[in-house]
């Protein structure tokens, strides 16, 4: 289990490298444009991912989550919001490494953000959230980038692991 979810961790790093990489080269407008997400724009999208992981993060290591909102902007500046995310990324992958199969197994409980509700459940599972809901939403901006930049980096799992040799046979 704890290969699986360091190799999700390594990999999350690498589409939110490829997916900065690719707004970085849009313009403002393009990077803020309505475009019927969920979150608006790419911009909101990215700042939704970055507050969604800082609230996670809070949950995974037990410690109180942060008050924010699920669409709050922590960064107007791209440049900024995207030394934000890298430093997440790490914090992610750093957290775990440092994780052995008790605290995987471990039962978290939280409150939840929308319809506030108690939730347990073991560690690990909610670490598979963290990475399935980091991919849904790359999903969105792929779609986003393709209508304003006509073109988008793939993100598929199996790319990541044919670039770096994780999770394939040597």
């Amino acid at each position: 289990m704890i290969r699986s979810l360091e190799m999700m961790a390594a990999y999350n790093d690498w589409a939110n490298r490829r997916l900065y990489d690719a707004c970085g080269r849009l313009e403002r407008d393009d990077l803020h444009a309505g475009l019927g997400a969920f979150f608006g724009s790419l911009h909101g999208t990215l700042n939704h991912l970055l507050v969604a992981d800082r609230i996670w993060l809070a949950r995974l290591a037990g410690e109180a989550p942060p008050a924010l909102t699920l669409d709050e902007i922590l960064h107007d500046d791209f440049a900024d919001l995207r030394k934000a995310r890298t430093a997440e990324d790490a914090r992610l992958i750093a957290f775990v490494d440092g994780l052995g199969d008790d605290a995987l197994a471990a039962e978290i409980s939280y409150t939840t953000v929308i319809r506030p509700t108690t939730v347990r459940q073991p560690r690990w599972s909610a670490l598979m959230h963290v990475f399935n809901h980091q991919t849904h939403h790359r999903g969105q901006c792929h779609a986003m980038l393709t209508r304003v930049a006509t073109e988008a980096p793939g993100f598929d799992l199996i790319e990541f692991q044919r670039e770096t040799g994780q999770g394939l046979s040597s």
